[in-house]
């Protein structure tokens, strides 16, 4: 059995691998950087590390996390640097099977970032690539 973080996207229950993850932590102050894409919120110092600060649901083409209050961030690496992916809110750990493949009907910003989905009772719970919401959105066709 496979071990998940439980969190929510703008009201969606998604599953993240616990095998990505470093910790959860609290984010009070985000450092504006200024010519950075849409998703990228800023940066971050955390244990003497600075983190690049990833808006998931600015990644996802959902609108922006409200930043008024303490935030919640989910703490990956990817490509060997360190990245905060801000969620709503973080609610379990579990234990799950393997992915099974996503419903046919996804919307595109959800599609691109699901790797499958996993059960929890009889909810089945998005399963998503921290990669793919690091990366953000794709580019505008030309």
């Amino acid at each position: 059995m496979a071990l998940y973080l439980i969190a929510r996207i703008a009201d969606e229950t998604i599953a993240l691998p616990a095998t990505e993850i470093g910790s959860v932590v609290e984010v009070d102050q985000i450092a504006a950087v200024p010519r950075v894409p849409g998703h990228v919120a800023g940066l971050f110092a955390l244990r003497s590390r600075v983190l690049t600060v990833i808006d998931t649901r600015a990644s996802l083409e959902l609108g922006a996390i409200d930043r008024a209050s303490g935030m919640t961030a989910v703490i990956v690496e990817c490509e060997g640097h360190s990245y905060a992916l801000l969620v709503d809110e973080v609610e379990d750990v579990i234990e799950g099977g393997q992915a099974e493949p996503c419903p046919a009907l996804l919307p595109s910003s959800w599609r691109r970032a699901a790797r499958g989905t996993i059960r929890r009772g009889d909810d089945a719970i998005l399963l998503i690539d921290p990669a793919t919401l690091v990366a953000g959105p794709e580019p505008l066709a030309a």
